[in-house]
Order: structure tokens, then C-alpha cells, then sequence
């Protein structure tokens, strides 16, 4: 498995660089997990849709509705697509683990209920 480094530390990842132990999080891994994946800043909405994603995920073990991440940090609608691209890296940046299929699935375009 992977190890990346960061000011303070170290931290393991796993092949698909997801982060291996959730609390090994902090906004500087964050910033770390960001560069792997070619983001290029973590503004201030970046990392209020970040920290709601793990909030959520910490409460309900589930990858929210994009829809519901955007109303909750009080963005606008297509907050995700517009601050991410893609919804599974700002999932990696939160230090979260790998979602199943049939969320991948949903986040693609693939239809389905997550």
C-alpha cells in the first residue's frame, strides 16, 4: 500500500489511493490527497463540501445525494460538479473509503438509487 507524506506525518492509502484509516484525516492530508488528484487549491467551498461529506458519511455510513451536499453547505445546485468535476474525488479527498459499485455507478451516470 502507498504511503504518502504530509507536514506532520504520514499516511497509508490503499491501491485506488483511498485513504486506509478514516481518522487519520485533517485538512492537511486533505491537501495532500488533493494533489494526487489534480486539484489545484482547496478553497473554502471545497473544503465545506469535503467536511460534509464525511459529517454525512460519519452519521449515515452512505454517500449522499448530490443534490442534498450542495442545499447543505448552502451552495449553489451543481456545487459538486462545479467545484470537483468528478464527486469521487472530492469522496478521496475527504478521506473516506472507496464507495461501493452501485454508488461509482450513480456518480457516472449510470442511474440507480444510492
Amino acid at each position: 500500500m502507498p504511503v504518502v507524506k504530509y507536514a506532520k506525518g504520514t499516511v497509508e492509502l490503499d491501491d485506488e489511493g483511498y485513504l486506509v484509516r478514516l481518522d487519520d484525516w485533517n485538512e492537511a492530508v486533505a491537501c495532500v490527497l488533493a494533489e494526487r488528484e489534480a486539484v489545484e487549491e482547496l478553497t473554502e467551498d471545497r473544503m465545506e463540501i469535503i467536511k460534509f461529506l464525511r459529517e454525512y458519511y460519519k452519521q449515515f455510513n452512505h454517500f449522499p445525494v448530490l443534490s442534498g451536499v450542495c442545499r447543505n453547505v448552502h451552495q449553489e445546485k451543481e456545487c459538486m460538479q462545479h467545484r470537483f468535476i468528478d464527486p469521487l474525488k472530492a469522496w478521496k479527498i475527504a478521506g473516506l473509503p472507496k464507495p461501493s459499485p452501485q454508488v461509482v455507478g450513480y456518480l457516472h451516470g449510470e442511474g440507480g438509487v444510492v
